[in-house]
C-alpha cells in the first residue's frame, strides 16, 4: 500500500528500530501483570482476547480463571452444554462471543484434529475470529509478526503519524494495518502488540491521556506538533434506540416464579428470564425524535391491546394483577436502550404450564435461580424485585 497517498510519511529503518527498542524497554519494565501473559498457549490467549472485547480487564480476570477451570481444553469447550456455557459467561454480556467460541472449538476438533491452527490465514477461518484477534493469537502464541489492530493501536498510530482518518470507519482499518506491519518488531511481535495495547489503554487513553509520560513521545508527530487533541479522528455513532418493555413477575401458590427460556436468535437467546412483552406505546418525546419508532408503532397490529391481554393470548395462562413495582430497570445494548417496567401477578392454575404453549417455560424457586443462566437484564430485574420486596418488609 502506498501510504503517502494518505499523507503518511514512513520512518527510516533506523527510526523504526529505535522506536521498537524504546517501546519494548518500557514494556519490560512497566507491563501489567495479567494471568494470560504467563502463557503462550493459543487456547488461553484466544479466551482472554475474546473476553477482553468490550469488557474491562479487571472484570475479565475472574471470568478467565473460571472459564479455563470449567473448560480446560478446546475439546471440553467444543462438547459443553449450552446452559453450562452461558452460566460460566453470565454477566460478561455480548453472548454471541461465547457461542462463536464453541463453534470455533468444534471447527478445531473437526478440521484441525484438535490442534489450534498456527497460521494467520487458518486462524481467521475460525468462527468469531477477525483480523485483530487473529493477529493477537498469531503474534503472542506463535511469535508471528502480525499486528493486532484494535482501537488502542489505531489511537496510538494516528497520533504517531497524525493520520486524519476516522478510526470508527472499518474501511480505514487497512491503512492502520499497513502502518503497523511496517513498524512491528519481527523478533518480539507479541510483546510489541501488547506494549501498544498498554500504551493506548493508559498513557494515551481516550479519556485522560498523559502523553508527556509516553516512552515514545519523541516519535509522536501529534505530541511534537501540539495536535494530540485532534487525534484520533472518530465520528460519533448513532445513539441507541430506546425500547419499552413490560416484565411479568408471576408467582404461583407455591411462591415459585415463572421463567421463560428464550429460544429465539436475538439478544437474550438461550437465557432464562421473566416473560417480557414489548410495549409499543412510546412517549410523545420519543415519537418526535425517532421516526423509525413512530413507523414501527404504526405498523404493529397489537398496539392498542392491553399488555395483560397480549400475555394471556401468547402464553395461554390466566393471570391476576398484584401490583406494579416502583421505578424501572434500564439496560443499554450497543444499538438499543431498554426501559423495563415490572408488574407482579398471581396465577391459580399452573400444573400444565409446559403444555399450554410452545414456549419453554418453567416454575422455579427463587433459591434455585443461581443454577439458571441469566442475562445481565434478568439479573437486574431480579435485583429490582428483591430490593422492593426487602423495602416492603
Amino acid at each position: 500500500m502506498d501510504l503517502e497517498q494518505y499523507g503518511i510519511k514512513m520512518w527510516s529503518e533506523e527510526k523504526i528500530a529505535s522506536f521498537q527498542e524504546k517501546l519494548l524497554a518500557w514494556y519490560d519494565k512497566e507491563k501489567r501483570d495479567l494471568p494470560w501473559r504467563h502463557s503462550n498457549n493459543p487456547y488461553h490467549i484466544w479466551v482472554s482476547e475474546i473476553m477482553l472485547q468490550q469488557t474491562r480487564v479487571d472484570t475479565v480476570i475472574p471470568y478467565y480463571y473460571r472459564f479455563l477451570e470449567t473448560f480446560p481444553t478446546i475439546k471440553s469447550l467444543a462438547n459443553a452444554k449450552e446452559e453450562e456455557l452461558l452460566k460460566v459467561w453470565e454477566g460478561l454480556g455480548y453472548y454471541s462471543r461465547v457461542r462463536n467460541m464453541q463453534k470455533a472449538a468444534q471447527q478445531i476438533m473437526g478440521e484441525y484434529n484438535g490442534k489450534f491452527p498456527d497460521t494467520m490465514e487458518e486462524i481467521q477461518t475460525l468462527k468469531g475470529i477477525g483480523p485483530y484477534t487473529a493477529g493477537a493469537i498469531a503474534s503472542i502464541a506463535f511469535n508471528l509478526p502480525e499486528p493486532a489492530v484494535d482501537g488502542n493501536l489505531m489511537r496510538v498510530i494516528s497520533r504517531l503519524f497524525e493520520i486524519g482518518l476516522d478510526i470508527g470507519n472499518p474501511s480505514n482499518r487497512k491503512v492502520f494495518q499497513a502502518v503497523a506491519e511496517k513498524i512491528i518488531s519481527k523478533e518480539r511481535p507479541g510483546d510489541f502488540n501488547q506494549a501498544l495495547m498498554d500504551l493506548g489503554s493508559d498513557i494515551e487513553s481516550p479519556v485522560t491521556p498523559h502523553p508527556e509520560d509516553s516512552p515514545v513521545k519523541e516519535f509522536s508527530a501529534a505530541y511534537l506538533n501540539g495536535t494530540m487533541h485532534l487525534y484520533p479522528v472518530k465520528i460519533p455513532k448513532k445513539k441507541p434506540v430506546p425500547m419499552k418493555w413490560q416484565a411479568f413477575v408471576i408467582q404461583n401458590e407455591k411462591g415459585q416464579y415463572l421463567l421463560e427460556k428464550n429460544t429465539y436468535a436475538d439478544l437474550l437467546s438461550g437465557f432464562w428470564h421473566f416473560p417480557l412483552i414489548r410495549d409499543y406505546t412510546p412517549t410523545r418525546k420519543q415519537l418526535s425524535l425517532l421516526d423509525e419508532i413512530a413507523e414501527e408503532v404504526e405498523d404493529y397490529p397489537n398496539k392498542n391491546i392491553p399488555l395483560e391481554t397480549q400475555f394471556e393470548s401468547i402464553y395461554q395462562l390466566k393471570i391476576q394483577k398484584d401490583k406494579k413495582l416502583k421505578g424501572e430497570v434500564k439496560h443499554i445494548f450497543s444499538h438499543q436502550k431498554w426501559e423495563i417496567e415490572l408488574t407482579k401477578y398471581q396465577v391459580q392454575s399452573y400444573d400444565e404450564i409446559e403444555r399450554l404453549t410452545d414456549r419453554e417455560l418453567r416454575w422455579v424457586e427463587a433459591e434455585e435461580f443461581y443454577k439458571m443462566p441469566f442475562s445481565k437484564v434478568q439479573t437486574k430485574l431480579w435485583e429490582h424485585v428483591s430490593q422492593q420486596d426487602e423495602n416492603n418488609k
